[in-house]
């Protein structure tokens, strides 16, 4: 038996980047304190997303596998050994093995959060204190795969406190929230307006267009008001209000 725990351990997770302490900047935790561990790889390119650094493989050389205790002694750094959240992010985060890093930091008092489009189920899912599946709509390019979600909650079971998100452009996305939505009833909904197309990540500095995200905002709230749809939650990302697409806050 300690022979395999031992083994877990030495399971390499790639990683991007890991910080904080910081706010979580959207969805259900908004601004409680978090620890994140970025993974690298991603099996989805969404044609607006904000974390290439994390996803694309010509970013490769920078992720880092690490082993779970490598990670850890990082986290329990960056904390100072209080048991913060820690929120497993990418990319695709369910790429990764991330089941040991789980346990193992759950037996110090940590908590856990992972957010995943749902295209990729784990049995470790279990595990987690919280679970944000985020589907991508129509304006992201990708397909969606409603089986696959539903394999994600079988997974998770009635373990972690699971919730549904969505990145929101326009009409057609939200239309698309409502149906998948609809599929999974129990489930709460947290809505955000969609970020414009981002720089590159060597330009992560170069300045957000705060009207056009604003503006977004604005539309989705009323929209959300017109169509009575009161369960949905509207959250703006607040990460991006604060500090635009720095990485490391």
């Amino acid at each position: 038996m300690t022979g395999a725990v031992t083994d877990d351990l030495d399971k390499h997770i790639r990683v991007s980047e890991i910080f904080g302490p910081t706010i979580q900047g959207e969805g259900l935790l908004i601004g409680q304190p978090t620890v994140f561990v970025r993974t690298g790889g991603c099996d989805f390119r969404c044609s607006w997303c904000d974390s290439l650094h994390a996803v694309e493989s010509r970013f490769r050389e920078d992720w880092r596998p690490l082993t779970v205790e490598a990670i850890w002694m990082k986290v329990e750094a960056l904390s100072k050994g209080s048991p913060l959240m820690v929120s497993l992010s990418g990319g695709n985060p369910a790429i990764q093995p991330l089941g040991p890093l789980i346990t193992h930091g759950k037996a110090r008092g940590y908590r856990f959060a992972l957010e995943t489009q749902g295209s990729i189920a784990r049995p470790w899912f279990a595990d987690l204190d919280v679970l944000v599946i985020s589907p991508k709509p129509p304006s992201s390019d990708m397909a969606f795969n409603l089986q696959a979600l539903l394999s994600c909650l079988d997974q998770a079971g009635a373990r972690p406190r699971t919730v549904l998100k969505f990145v929101v452009f326009d009409e057609a996305d939200l239309q698309f929230a409502r149906v998948v939505s609809a599929q999974c009833p129990n489930l709460p909904v947290y809505l955000q307006p969609g970020n414009h197309t981002p720089p590159p990540p060597e330009a992560e500095d170069a300045v957000i267009d705060m009207d056009g995200i604003m503006a977004r905002m604005h539309w989705l709230i009323g929209r959300v008001m017109a169509e009575e749809w009161y369960e949905a939650t509207v959250l703006p990302q607040l990460h991006v209000l604060l500090w635009g697409n720095r990485r490391g806050v």
